[in-house]
């Protein structure tokens, strides 16, 4: 379970560690933000993003995707911390966890597979969204010297990759960090720094148990929180990898990756941090630094915990102008611009389908209902376009009728696979070609053995044929009126 693969750790060193370095920074004011959310201590998402970090590069699937505590997941706890306190937190923690690391052996992750790329590219814009909507509480702080530093910041990041023979060195991010704190150090300028976010904590984490009744009260308090934390992390963890598989033209491990994320979850609890999942705000800063492997998440949780509790006194200088400048363009790479100068080409359901997720989302802050939401909609649009592609051609030899049916019948197909037959034909016999349909369940092969009765009962023979074996096993499974010799 626990990776330790050589290419899989140190096969791009200098560029990991630079990149875990950009990342270990800019994790900081979002966990501390994710802790407030939560209604919690900034220690409680400063600990649970060192230990998440640090458990997935260990035990994970998916290299050099960032995991540490969220906002989708910070939001999901705001009731329980409010009505049982911090304690309770943690236990739901370390159920979320273990609820993880159960659907990991269950292979969950399979699901992943109904996810479209509408919903994909839904999801990106909303999150995209919502990462530059973060931005701006901050930026509504700021002076003009903050704007101009801002300014200054996303030129660095965008420039600085041409510079001859530097450019390619070092990621743009972790320069853009250097010249702004180095900037309001010698400026001496007053400017809203990482320490202005929150009080850090001095102290390494412990091992804690947390100090709740070992009861079936207790369980009913906190197993519908870490049911739905645990949904919500897989949920987003899988989606993130999703876009990590396409970015890096790689392939993770979906099915360790949900039980890494058990068992780093299960790590934080004990540990006195909340549960967390994959970020894609931080996941897309450190593969587009370079990273390739789990040395850049690793090093991102440990420079996190180095720097708040060793040398928090540096963060003095770090502007949060700079953060702000790095999460803005993690927002412009996220978006999937793509998906607006293609709009015209794209089909309307897909099109409806992107616009609902980024609604919902953006609407309720809850990527997984929208991506549930997008999943639902590409259903229903699929199952309407396979019943709409049910037909039925027809020709009379003599005084027998044969239908030809095409198509995919189904639940919701079966009905109007049944209004193209005509009982009150008068006719001797009928032949009904199913050799370009596929029969697909209970509700299809009851209305079949409908169709038949009506003619037999009619005194009109009935063959059926083209049946194939898939088709013909299911009908034979059932007691219909559609006998097995009939089937050719």
């Amino acid at each position: 379970m626990i990776h330790l693969k050589k290419e899989q750790w140190f096969s791009s060193i200098r560029t990991d560690v630079l990149a875990g370095l950009v990342v270990g920074l800019a994790l900081i004011p979002e966990s501390i933000a994710f802790s407030a959310i939560a209604g919690v201590d900034p220690q409680v998402g400063l600990y649970a993003s060192f230990c998440i970090a640090v458990s997935i590069a260990f035990f994970g699937g998916r290299p050099a995707m960032i995991s540490a505590a969220t906002g989708a997941m910070a939001l999901l706890m705001i009731t329980l911390v409010k009505e049982h306190g911090l304690q309770y937190l943690l236990a739901a923690t370390v159920l979320t966890g273990v609820i993880q690391l159960v659907a990991g052996y269950f292979k969950i992750a399979k699901l992943m597979r109904f996810v479209s790329q509408a919903v994909v590219y839904g999801f990106l814009n909303a999150l995209a969204i919502l990462i530059f909507a973060a931005q701006l509480p901050e930026i509504s702080k700021m002076d003009s010297l903050g704007y101009l530093f801002i300014a200054a910041g996303l030129a660095i990041i965008y420039l600085f990759p041409y510079v001859p023979k530097f450019g390619k060195l070092l990621p743009s991010p972790l320069i853009c960090i250097i010249v702004l704190s180095a900037l309001t150090l010698l400026l001496n300028a007053d400017m809203r720094t990482v320490s202005d976010l929150g009080q850090l904590p001095d102290t390494l984490p412990v091992f804690l148990i947390p100090q709740i009744p070992l009861s079936f009260e207790t369980l009913q308090i906190i197993f519908p929180y870490s049911i739905t934390l645990a949904t919500v992390g897989l949920l987003e963890t899988m989606m993130t990898t999703t876009v990590i598989d396409e970015i890096t033209q790689s392939e993770g491990d979906r099915h360790q990756e949900c039980r890494g994320q058990g068992i780093a979850n299960i790590i934080s609890g004990f540990m006195g941090g909340m549960a967390g999942c994959a970020m894609i705000g931080q996941s897309m800063i450190n593969v587009s630094s370079g990273a390739r492997t789990r040395l850049s998440t690793l090093i991102a949780g440990v420079f996190l915990l180095c720097l708040v509790v060793f040398l928090k006194d540096w963060l003095a200088y770090v502007p949060m102008a700079a953060l702000v400048a790095i999460m803005i363009m993690v927002s412009f790479t996220t978006f999937q611009w793509a998906s607006v100068r293609q709009f015209r080409q794209h089909t309307t359901s897909f099109n409806v389908v992107m616009i609902t997720v980024v609604i919902i989302v953006l609407s309720t802050h809850n990527l997984a209902l929208g991506v549930l939401s997008g999943v639902l909609l590409s259903a229903l649009f699929m199952i309407n376009k396979l019943e709409n592609s049910v037909r039925v051609e027809s020709s009379l030899n003599q005084n027998t009728r044969k239908y030809i049916v095409y198509g995919q019948i189904f639940f919701s197909s079966s009905e109007k696979f049944y209004q193209f037959f005509d009982f009150k034909e008068a006719i001797q016999s009928v032949v009904i070609d199913l050799t370009h349909a596929h029969i697909w369940d209970i509700t299809s092969v009851n209305m079949l053995n409908t169709v038949v009765q009506k003619f037999e009962s009619q005194g009109i023979q009935v063959k059926v044929i083209g049946l194939n074996e898939a088709s013909s096993l299911l009908i034979e499974r059932i007691n219909t009126q559609v006998k097995t010799q009939d089937v050719q």
